[in-house]
């Protein structure tokens, strides 16, 4: 993971002699005695004792992580350079085929990009995002993934994808350049990109992405000159509670009334997704079957 040993100093104290006090004669017999009580002997100082680094003695080994990080950065934006911006999907990677949120995702996925006309990004792993990775190509529309090494469901093992092509995803060691990557994916150039942040229900990951790009989009990060729609797919109440909690935050101040809710738009059905990406972009929602 390219983790490396930082030198460690390890500082002995050096302690400054007290100063003995110095007892005058107007300190009454009782105070004297209590003074003998409390100091007993002469006070010494301990002599300081000379400081020591290990780097002093071992060579600092240098960090590699950031350059690699940099150079799956770099293999990230050329993918999207090549694939180009569209909605990117984030969501669980545990929900099976058979699953009713598996099936309205991979429903969502087929009927935003005929909609849209654009890539569709996500993990690129197993679950909601394989859901959403079928339904686009069911139509033909591209697809890119950025996928990570390690992933909760059945691909945990394999930097590879069973279906796409090679070229059209990449496998990250680092978190950070998966995110920076997905958020990238997302970015509008121009009045003529459409894109959008879909969130699916998910688990610890889905909400760590959900939040961070919330937090983008908050501080004018994403969307500053062109806003890029966030939607969050409410299948059967499934943040229902993480909405009671967030009007709980609002309720003790530690957000502004109205504030969450003019960062994302909460879609209960695919109907109101579609419906919501339409008018956002000024299209006719009769291309939509």
């Amino acid at each position: 993971m390219g983790f490396s040993m930082l030198s460690s100093c390890r500082l002995s104290p050096t302690i400054s002699p007290p100063q003995t006090p110095k007892f005058g004669s107007s300190l009454s017999e009782g105070a004297r005695f209590e003074m003998k009580m409390m100091f007993p002997g002469p006070i010494r100082a301990n002599p300081p004792r000379v400081s020591k680094c290990k780097s002093e003695s071992g060579d600092f080994v240098q960090r590699s992580s950031p350059n690699e990080v940099r150079k799956e950065l770099e293999r990230c934006f050329d993918l999207i350079h090549r694939l180009g911006r569209g909605v990117v999907y984030l969501g669980s990677a545990r929900f099976l085929p058979n699953h009713s949120h598996y099936l309205q995702a991979q429903d969502l996925s087929r009927e935003v990009a005929k909609l849209l006309d654009c890539t569709t990004w996500s993990g690129a792993g197993p679950g909601l995002m394989d859901a959403v990775t079928k339904g686009a190509l069911e139509i033909g529309k591209p697809v890119g993934g950025i996928k990570i090494d390690k992933e909760a469901g059945e691909w945990t093992a394999s930097k590879f994808h069973p279906y796409l092509p090679p070229q059209n995803y990449h496998t990250c060691r680092f978190f950070s350049a998966r995110k920076h990557g997905l958020v990238d994916a997302v970015i509008r150039n121009s009045v003529s990109d459409r894109t959008a942040v879909i969130a699916l229900p998910g688990g610890i990951g889905t909400l760590d992405e959900m939040f961070e790009i919330l937090a983008l989009i908050q501080l004018e990060r994403i969307g500053s000159e062109l806003p890029v729609p966030f939607l969050v797919m409410n299948y059967d109440s499934f943040y229902s509670k993480l909405f009671e909690f967030l009007d709980s935050c609002e309720n003790r101040g530690t957000l502004s009334k109205g504030e969450i809710n003019s960062l994302w738009r909460i879609c209960n059905s695919n109907h109101e997704a579609l419906t919501f990406l339409a008018d956002f972009y000024d299209l006719s929602y009769g291309s939509v079957s």
